[in-house]
This record gives C-alpha cells, structure tokens and sequence, in this order.
C-alpha cells in the first residue's frame, strides 16, 4: 500500500490580489504525473482544498477536474477531509457522486465516529457459493501475494462545538484543557473503531488464506490516521495564512494524544512541511505552493508512506527507512522574491534578476533614509520590459513619516481581529480587571463567525 499525503492547496488563493490560477494547474499537473510515476495507490488530501468557504467557479473546475484524472488513474482511492478553510457542507455535497469514483469525502463530524473510518480491502474475496467462490478465490489467489489493505480514520477539523461543551464561568485555562481532551477523546473513539474493522479484516483474509492454496500468513494492516489541526511546537512562518484554530486559545495539541496504533498520522494547517515532536510517522506535509513571501524560499514537498511495497523510484528521497516515509519536492511553478533594502540595493538586485531573465512576482520593502515619494514610478521604470511584476511596495520611511503626522491613517491590513478590538478598549478606557472577560466573550464571537458553515441551510 502506498499513499501521497498532501494538503492546504488553497484554491483560489490570491497574492495581492494577483490570481494564481496556473500555479495552482501547473501543481494538479505535476500531481496526476508524480501519482502515476510512483504507482500511488492512496491519495490523501487532509483539508484546506480551498482557500475560501464560497470558491469561485475556477477553484472548482480545477478540483473536479483533477479528482477526474485521477480516477482514470493507477490511484484507486482518494479521501479529501475539511480544513478550517473549506464549508463542510460544500464540500459534503457532492460526495455520493465523489464515491462512484472512489473519492471519499469526510466534511465535517457526525453524531457516528465510524463515519470517519474507511476500510480499503482490494484482496477481491467476498463470501460466495460454488463456481463465483472458486472464480473469486482465484482472483484473491492473484492479489494476496501483493495485498492492498489499510484502515483510514479521515477525521476533519474538528471545531471548537464539535469537541467541547459550553459551561459557564469557565476561564481560559478550562476552555484550553477541555479542547484538547476533546480531540483525544475524538481520535481515541475513531481509532478504536479502526482497530476492531482491522482484526476483523484480519480474521477474514486468514480464513481466506486457509481456503487458498497460498500458505503465508496475512500481512499486518496500516491504520492511517488524518487530521487538520495545530500541534505543540509547530513552524509556521510570517505571511504564510495560517490562523490559530481556536481563537484565544492556546489549544496546541502534543503527539501524545494521538493513538500509538496508528502507523502513520497525515496532518495539514501548517504549510511547513515538518515531523511532529521527532516522530517521523506524524508529519504535516505543508503546502504546495508558497502562500506568501515567507514561504518563498522554502522547497515545499509531498509525503510518500510505502507500506510493504518494495519498489521506490529514484524521484524520492527516504527520510526514514524504518517506515519507508519519503519527501518528495515539488517543483517552483511561480518564482516569489523579496527584496529589502535601500534604493541602490532594490535597484542591484532588479539587475541581477533582469540578467537572469527572471520571472518573479516581486515584495519589495524600502529601508532607506531617504523619504522616495515616488518609488512606485521608479521601480516601474526599472522593470519595463521584464516578465517580473511588483505584488506589493512597502515604503517604510513614508510611512512612518505619515504614521507620525495622521496616526488614524494605519492601515486596517496590519492589524488582525486581537489588535482592533484591544485599540477599542483603549479608547474607551476600559479598565484592565474588566479586561479578561469582555476579551473572552469577543473571541467567542470571532470564533463563530470564522466556524459558520454559511453553505449549510
């Protein structure tokens, strides 16, 4: 068995307002190719498919199209689960259809854990008489030598109403210990139905074997775990959208909650690819393309976890032996680059990307003494001619000459929901031992709205 893990593809995703619509292409691309080189059996997208709840027409064509591809593919399952980005209920919607095609769609928790377990069992043996047993005891005769068998617990984000119950005078210390025992809660229901939907696999193909002429003993069964969450100590770099899940809340949750039977942990939310404490078998595999100027000079990659299968072409790399889990880089579809600095050295390092017949989209930030007030115009005129484009100027000097004079011209931009609510506080004299609470209440009130399912009816 040999499953790509992957995730936060963030379709639809601008930069600056500049739409990104053939990275995104050029990366499905390159997917289907890689799914088909490496003969990848499971392909797991764990959340964050699209950058917004309400994707546009484009995001959608690119998803369906891609999901198209690759049932028409070696890969014979795909399982997609819901980040804190996507609409549970958009997504749900057509995954009757989805399942005609192998694709397995888990959007948002049900009152039923097992929901969230798939057994992918192609031994191709089920219980039947006389000449159909005899027909399909030969196909499992053929299949068995190489058996394909897991269990996937495709656990979506889970929001903060799906694993913790309200109750008043709760402070912050009660709400962050009852998040994280609800996820471990949650994993440790899921899990235990995988393990039971495992021994009785388990027990089926030993029958099966026996019947057979074939004498060796069932492999072990991987049960494959999915999630989109934030654990303790995980990197996350400036610029690159990644939000606390819990707003207010340090709910970063440890390694240790998760099941020790489970064999391999696909994560997504963070977009560095990264191990989870050291354990090489709980890994998030970051995003694919870089979602800001933080990201751009990271070689962003996909996860390979083969389970008993011995070939590996050359286009990876193995991390870790034991567990066969593999990094495989994805190539830069769109070059990002932030330049810093004065005005000569903005303008040297232009040369340079000119003389490399560059074709980078552009941050540019100028620390210089000088106050430029038309850097714009110059920057223009150095790239005429150039396939580079600027996304974003930052003119430090001119703005804290602004901000100086006209302090209530800051740019909403740079503060985040925390930032404009403290400044209302302050300009109402709020007193600090009131503080607390109405902070609480707020973000209780953020987290709603960011976790309104505005699909659903």
């Amino acid at each position: 068995m040999k499953i790509l893990h992957t995730s936060d593809w963030h379709l639809g995703r601008s930069l600056y307002g500049r739409k990104r619509y053939e990275e995104f292409a050029a990366f499905l691309d390159w997917l289907v190719g890689i799914i088909e080189d490496e003969g990848i059996d499971v392909l797991l997208v764990a959340g964050d498919v699209f950058d917004s709840s309400t994707p546009g027409n484009r995001a959608q064509e690119l998803y369906y199209r891609f999901l198209c591809r690759v049932a028409n593919s070696c890969c014979r399952h795909v399982v997609v689960i819901a980040g804190n980005h996507d609409s549970p209920s958009f997504l749900n919607a057509p995954k009757e259809l989805l399942r005609a095609l192998n694709v397995h769609v888990i959007g948002a928790v049900t009152e039923n854990p097992e929901d969230e377990v798939l057994v992918i069992d192609d031994s191709g043996f089920e219980n039947a008489d006389s000449a159909e047993e005899s027909r399909q005891m030969d196909i499992f005769e053929s299949k068995i030598k190489n058996q394909k068998s897991s269990i996937i617990c495709a656990v979506p984000y889970l929001r903060d109403r799906d694993v913790r119950t309200v109750e008043p005078g709760e402070t912050i210390d009660d709400k962050n210990r009852k998040l994280v025992e609800g996820i471990k809660e949650h994993y440790a229901r899921v899990v235990e139905i995988a393990e039971q939907k495992r021994d009785e696999l388990l027990k089926r193909q030993a029958v099966r074997t026996q019947k057979s002429a074939i004498k060796n003993q069932p492999s072990a069964i991987p049960i494959i775990a999915m999630g989109h969450l934030f654990t303790a100590g995980g990197r996350t770099v400036e610029g690159d959208g990644v939000r606390e899940l819990y707003v207010g809340s340090l709910a970063h949750v440890g390694k240790e909650i998760f099941p020790s039977s489970i064999d391999y942990l696909a994560l997504g939310h963070l977009h560095v690819h990264q191990a989870v404490g050291g354990a090489e078998h709980i890994r998030y595999s970051g995003s694919p393309i870089p979602m800001g100027y933080g990201e751009a000079n990271q070689q962003k990659s996909v996860v390979i976890a083969d389970f008993g299968c011995e070939k590996s072409n050359s286009h990876s790399k193995i991390i870790n032996q034991k567990s066969k889990i593999t990094l495989l880089p994805i190539p830069c579809f769109q070059p990002l680059e932030r330049i810093v600095g004065s005005l000569e050295d903005i303008q040297a390092r232009l040369e340079e990307l000119k003389r490399a017949e560059s074709r980078a989209w552009l941050e540019i930030e100028y620390t210089g003494r000088e106050v430029i007030g038309n850097l714009r115009d110059l920057l223009d005129e150095s790239l005429a001619g150039t396939a580079m484009e600027v996304r974003r100027i930052r003119n430090r000097r001119l703005m804290e000459r602004v901000m100086s004079t006209i302090g209530e011209d800051e740019a909403l931009d740079d503060l985040d929901a925390q930032e404009v609510f403290t400044r209302c506080l302050d300009a109402f004299d709020v007193p600090q031992e009131e503080r607390e609470e109405l902070k609480g209440t707020y973000d209780e009130v953020v987290r709603d709205l960011l976790e309104e399912d505005r699909d659903a009816e």
